[in-house]
């Protein structure tokens, strides 16, 4: 036994690929049967288990610390926030979580191309000098990736260089919405081949003896009941029934239907379908059937209509 390696701790740094966190939790809050999010103080508990058990430390969880954590990810600039009902304000209690955690942050603004869309631009490059820089100067014996994109391959190519042990967490997972999209999340195989712990979460996750251990259920938000929420008022000269040939801004309608992760707004002759990154303003979970909202209206990749921009309403 190394006497000498048991008395040391075995120092962990966590980087975060932020828009792909946010895309896995945004799909066990909304369509995986668990309807939680991703608890970040939960899963930096799980890595210090995760880390204590490959790294065979019989020291133990307590000699295996977080000792720095950074999360990277492009974000809208206020004026663009502005104009999403509420964006900047769930923006800041998230930002309010990481900082909690000790988590720094690093945000680039999110740019807009030619024909309207937004794209995140140089994160990737900037996690992996961070991450490089980082793992040279402060000598971190695991370093855990949470990131499924092939990019970051050459990057852990050089920390291994460094003889920093990779931990990679992703996730993988797909389903189909109402419409027929596949929507697919898988973790690039280049990547998975040159990290020293590939850690597949879903499999974690969902895996029976996994499934009832205190460590992975600490990994998600307690369910919390529907809050009272402040709807938006819509001035009364507003039109109060969706006229179905009008495919004009700010249309208003009646949520017929949600499922997991998408829902349906009542419009004949064809009710309309949104996804829950469409909607503004409000947690998807909290919507209701029933409930009153305003909708802009756009052309999926199949040329069908849908709702975009989703806002309940008083």
């Amino acid at each position: 036994m190394n006497t000498d390696k048991n008395n040391k701790l075995t120092r962990i740094g966590v980087f975060y690929d932020g828009n792909y966190f946010l895309h896995v939790s945004n799909y066990y809050a909304y369509v995986h049967k668990r309807k939680a999010r991703i608890s970040v103080s939960g899963l930096h508990d799980y890595i210090r288990h995760k880390v204590a058990e490959v790294e065979g430390d019989s020291s133990g969880y307590r000699h295996c610390q977080i000792v720095d954590s950074h999360y990277f990810r492009g974000r809208l600039n206020a004026k663009d926030a502005s104009e999403k009902s509420n964006s900047l304000y769930y923006d800041r209690l998230f930002d309010d979580v990481l900082m909690k955690e000790g988590i720094t942050t690093h945000y680039l603004p999110v740019k807009t191309s030619q024909s309207g869309q937004k794209h995140e631009k140089g994160i990737d490059v900037w996690l992996a000098l961070e991450a490089f820089e980082l793992a040279y100067y402060k000598r971190f014996n695991v370093l855990v990736l949470v990131a499924s994109d092939g990019d970051y391959t050459p990057l852990i190519r050089k920390l291994n260089t460094l003889g920093t042990r990779v931990m990679l967490m992703s996730w993988d997972f797909d389903y189909t919405d109402d419409y027929g999209n596949e929507r697919v999340t898988r973790t690039s195989q280049d990547l998975l081949e040159v990290v020293t712990y590939p850690i597949a979460m879903h499999e974690e996750i969902d895996n029976r003896v996994a499934r009832d251990s205190f460590a992975v259920n600490n990994l998600f938000l307690p369910q919390q009941k529907k809050v009272e929420r402040k709807a938006k008022a819509i001035p009364s000269t507003h039109k109060s029934e969706v006229d179905s040939n009008n495919d004009s801004e700010g249309d208003i309608g009646e949520i017929m239907n949600i499922q997991n992760g998408y829902g349906f707004i009542k419009r004949p002759p064809n009710n309309l379908f949104f996804h829950y990154q469409s909607v503004n303003g409000i947690d998807f979970n909290d919507l209701s059937v029933g409930d009153k909202v305003t909708y802009n209206i756009q052309k999926n990749d199949k040329g069908d209509d849908v709702a975009v921009d989703v806002e309940p309403i008083e």
